[in-house]
This record gives structure tokens, C-alpha cells and sequence, in this order.
């Protein structure tokens, strides 16, 4: 968490500086910011005996998946909100930083993000297949939180502007779900 907050203070500061970092550092701070990996961590919590002290060794230590899924939430909310936030005065997005750092257009930076979050399934599915030192069902909750990112960001920014489409995912899962 402390990081988390040491990322929202830099972001602050982008802010307040009016300033668009170089790619790099924008996800050096972005990726504690998101706080994606938080609610991972916590979400095993409620997985029983499969979680160890060990598990939770493995999720500090910043294992690939979850950075891998942390990159997919930032770059699909990046695509999906980033002309929202900035009407609204909001933080500098990744899209902007790739624009100014390469000199392209915006579609440009679309579509490198878009490939970079297809390279980064890529990634989780081969983590997800090779051995790990903590329990199966550990990367694989972290696959499955990952689609549900996907899920959110799909078809634009659900977690923003809930519309009917999140409404009836919802509903399908805790309302109306199979028995």
C-alpha cells in the first residue's frame, strides 16, 4: 500500500506540473497506482488453506503475472478513458505519453497499446502453464481477475460509466447465476 500512495503522489505531481513523462516512467508509477495489485492479494484472503506464507511471499516478490495483469488493467483503462479524463482535467494518460515520446498520432498509440495487451495475455498464458512454486489455483486467480478486466474494459470504460451491458454481467453472476 505504501507504494500505492508513493504513486499517487507522483501522479500528483504530473499533475500539478502539468507534466507528460517519458512511457517508462509513467508505468513505473501507473502500475502501483492502479492498485490492481492490492485487491489481488487480498482476494486470496478467502481461497483457504491453498494460501500460504508462502503465497503471500510469492505476490510481494512482484511475480510476472501479476504485473503482466496489472499492465492489461492500465493500458485497456487507458484506452477506454483517456478522452473522458482529460475533458474532466485529469492526469495524464498513457496514450498521451506514447504520443509525445514517439511523435505519433493517437490511433498509433491505440494500437501499440492494444498489441501490447494482446503480447501481455500472451505472457500470462505461458505462466500460467510453466510450474510455479505457489499452488494452481494462486496464478490462476490472478488469470481470472484478469478477465474480469477484460471484461470491464471490453467494450469501453464499465468501471467509469456502468451501463447495461455491466448491469446484466452483474445480474447474471450473483443474481440470476447458476446453482
Amino acid at each position: 500500500m505504501k507504494n500505492q500512495v508513493r504513486a499517487y503522489f507522483g501522479e500528483a505531481k504530473w499533475f500539478h506540473e502539468r507534466q507528460i513523462p517519458a512511457i517508462e516512467e509513467y508505468m513505473h508509477i501507473v502500475l502501483p497506482s492502479s492498485g490492481y495489485s492490492l485487491p489481488t492479494t487480498l482476494s486470496f484472503i478467502g481461497m483457504g488453506e491453498v494460501v500460504t506464507k508462502e503465497a503471500f511471499d510469492w505476490v510481494i516478490s512482484d511475480p510476472k503475472i501479476i504485473t503482466t495483469s496489472s499492465l492489461i488493467a492500465r493500458f485497456m483503462d487507458d484506452m477506454t478513458s483517456h478522452k473522458f479524463e482529460q475533458k474532466r482535467g485529469h492526469v495524464t494518460s498513457g496514450i498521451e505519453c506514447y504520443m509525445k515520446q514517439y511523435g505519433i498520432f493517437e490511433e498509433q498509440a491505440y494500437n501499440e497499446f492494444y498489441n501490447q495487451v494482446m503480447k501481455a495475455w500472451m505472457d500470462i498464458n505461458q505462466e500460467c502453464l510453466k510450474p510455479t512454486i505457489v499452488p494452481r489455483p494462486l496464478p490462476n486467480h490472478v488469470l481470472n481477475l484478469s478477465r474480469v478486466m477484460d471484461v470491464i474494459y471490453k467494450e469501453g470504460d464499465d468501471y467509469t460509466h456502468v451501463g447495461k451491458v455491466m448491469k446484466n454481467n452483474i445480474g447474471s453472476l450473483l443474481i440470476d447465476s447458476i446453482t
